[in-house]
């Protein structure tokens, strides 16, 4: 009898394994057909990055190089709302290109191959707020930056990211009496993390769930310029890195911009 059980065990045992084997197999290939559809995607995006640049680039240049002939050889013949005109087609080619460097950046940040090393956070935000004021030596923004700040990651995406954190903290404390923009690292929910501080528009959060979808804005292009991709790119840099991205802001008080890194 025990060696009856113990048989019927061992089959059992076989079955078990015969059938954890294929089902390993079963998620290999899957996992296979998977990684080819990613890798296929990924060319894809590739192919319409390069079509982007080059198929749109053309008809825009052409039609800012038309207009900016109009301007120069026939401003006298144009009266002023066609001279408003002429200006606001070529401000909107300008943005169109903006616009089309702005989702090669984020096509770019998505399948560039990362280089983790020790990166100095706060070094680069030095470096990126004496960037700021050299462009703009009109503004008088009192910045604070804590030092040392290190973390581990690509350190060509963080400080894109961080440019533009930066940079949108510069751009809405641009109508704030006293600008003020932070930079530092802080303990929330037993994690060490990251923000970036200002005291300039802020926003409503009833809308936060839109500040990190490609094209999203909470303010009026009028207002604040802007093309809607800088969020979007910090927050495939900080996915990218295993972290977490997430803001806190309210109207008229600023916001602060968070981020961890895995």
């Amino acid at each position: 009898m025990t060696a009856i059980v113990a048989a019927t065990a061992v089959a059992a045992l076989a079955v078990a394994a015969t059938f954890a084997f294929l089902q390993i197999a079963r998620l290999n290939r899957e996992l296979e057909a998977r990684v080819a559809e990613l890798a296929a995607a990924n060319a894809e995006l590739e192919a319409f990055s390069y079509s982007v640049s080059h198929d749109l680039r053309g008809p825009l240049r052409a039609i800012d190089g038309f207009a900016q002939i109009l301007e120069e050889q026939h401003r006298a013949q144009l009266d002023e709302q066609g001279r408003h005109y002429l200006a606001r087609v070529r401000a909107g080619s300008a943005r169109m290109g903006h616009l089309i460097d702005d989702l090669l950046s984020l096509a770019r940040v998505s399948r560039a191959e990362m280089h983790r090393a020790d990166v100095d956070l706060g070094a680069i935000v030095r470096e990126i707020v004496d960037e700021l004021r050299r462009r703009d030596p009109a503004r008088s923004v009192e910045t604070s930056v804590a030092e040392p700040l290190h973390a581990h990651g690509d350190g060509r995406l963080l400080r894109a990211a961080l440019e533009n954190l930066v940079g949108n903290a510069w751009k809405f404390t641009g109508k704030s009496a006293a600008a003020r923009i932070g930079f530092g690292l802080e303990r929330r929910d037993g994690r060490d993390c990251f923000f970036v501080r200002d005291n300039g528009a802020g926003f409503d959060m009833a809308y936060a769930h839109k500040l990190f979808a490609p094209f999203q804005r909470l303010h009026p292009q009028a207002e604040f310029e802007g093309t809607g991709i800088g969020l979007a790119t910090v927050h495939r840099i900080v996915t990218r890195h295993g972290g977490r991205l997430w803001a806190e802001a309210s109207p008229g008080q600023g916001a602060t911009f968070y981020f961890t890194l895995g």
